[in-house]
């Protein structure tokens, strides 16, 4: 890291290490020894990445979603993603400063907020293409299920932890029970993708919180029930597996989006060079991936993947020196959530699941999934900042739990 801070590329003031000494005590200076400054780095190259793609696709989108009357400029979302980078960005910062403790009384006030939110949806938000996912604030919208998802996360966490202080405490089926609510007020808008990505973080943070085999073999085969059920009672879901599975139906959209991913070769056409992508509905959020793979090549196509794999395994190696409970699940949980949904959207992309209408993280342009995925890698990196008071030996795999002699 210091490597690249001292070379030609020039760091942004706050990731600067000659700016803070590791005797410097400021709030700043503490956190920036503290965080796990490759994992920042990481998300901040996707970022980047992000906007390049977004500048890509722009075009397109542009002009499909014009409507004839208004023209829109041709990097119209290109410039409204940059605003919400301006405003999401500050946030992941600000929440990564916060202490654990602290992160724990977010989680549980945020999921109280946006649970309340998504029991709104269905009667108060506008329908848009046979669903009700949004509630409009003033002159804007937002979707509650996105926000709620990493303070869901914190908030399961803190529930699952208690087991550790007393085992007769029935967290378990408070867990089940709660994402039991949240999985009714999902398919009710209906929102089946979300729903999915909640019961699957659900069922690995009690995976980690030690349940037994049988069970885990019982809540699995819960969810392969909860799919077959989907398919004969919800009509949208049975209408995607058709098209996936038999070729039934209109399946355009991922078998479009597939001949864009490998229109572009290896290397791809070039900045600008893309032409498929005008054909594509959602070129900006949902298929930026198969953007990415015609003007820059499945090459790219494959670091993105890797980047996105080095993000989920890097917290999951850091929490092997983890004792607490509580930030073991919910880094775990929160690492696990982010990774499921970018290979939910590449596997769309890449025609091996049926649609979902979900963004690809923090490459897609959206400004409600800007915010609330930059919540989320706050709560992350507060989660997994080095504990200063903790000195670890060279010789032990845990910390000492000993305060520094220094």
């Amino acid at each position: 890291m210091s490597t690249i801070l001292s070379g030609k590329l020039k760091a942004a003031p706050f990731m600067d290490p000659s700016r803070y000494g590791r005797s410097d005590r400021s709030a700043l200076g503490r956190w920036f020894w503290e965080i796990d400054r490759v994992l920042l780095l990481m998300v901040t190259v996707l970022i980047g990445i992000g906007l390049v793609a977004v500048a890509a696709a722009s075009p397109a989108a542009a002009e499909r979603y014009s409507g004839g009357n208004v023209t829109f400029a041709p990097l119209h979302y290109f410039y409204r993603q940059i605003v919400w980078i301006a405003l999401s960005v500050p946030v992941m910062i600000a929440i990564s400063m916060l202490p654990r403790e602290r992160v724990q009384r977010i989680g549980l006030i945020g999921t109280a907020i946006f649970l309340a939110a998504l029991m709104f949806v269905p009667v108060i938000g506008p329908e848009v293409n046979g669903a009700r996912r949004w509630i409009g604030v003033g002159f804007t919208q937002f979707q509650p299920s996105e926000f709620l998802k990493p303070f869901f996360v914190v908030a399961m966490a803190w529930l699952l932890s208690l087991r550790e202080k007393d085992r007769a405490l029935p967290v378990f089926p408070l867990s089940a029970g709660l994402v039991g609510f949240v999985a009714v007020l999902l398919m009710l808008q209906p929102d089946f993708g979300s729903t999915i990505i909640f019961g699957a973080v659900w069922i690995a943070m009690m995976a980690l919180a030690g349940i037994s085999f049988r069970t885990l073999g019982i809540l699995a085969g819960g969810a392969v029930l909860g799919v077959i059920l989907a398919y004969f009672f919800y009509p949208v879901a049975t209408v995607r597996i058709d098209g996936f599975l038999f070729g039934e139906g209109d399946n355009f959209q991922v078998e479009n989006a597939m001949r864009t991913l490998t229109a572009g070769g290896l290397f791809g056409m070039g900045p600008g060079g893309g032409t498929r992508k005008f054909g594509l509905p959602e070129p900006h959020t949902d298929y930026i991936f198969s953007v990415i793979g015609e003007e820059f090549g499945l090459i790219a196509c494959i670091a993105i993947a890797c980047l996105y794999l080095g993000i989920v395994a890097r917290v999951l190696v850091k929490l092997l020196d983890e004792e607490s409970s509580f930030a073991i699940l919910a880094a775990a949980g929160l690492a696990i959530q982010f990774g499921l949904q970018a290979l939910i959207n590449m596997a769309v992309n890449v025609q091996i699941a049926p649609s979902k209408g979900m963004t690809l993280p923090f490459i897609s342009y959206g400004g409600s999934s800007m915010l609330a995925l930059s919540i989320a890698m706050g709560l992350l990196l507060a989660l997994t900042r080095r504990n200063p008071y903790l000195k670890r030996s060279p010789y032990v795999v845990k910390w000492s739990g000993e305060p520094s002699a220094k």
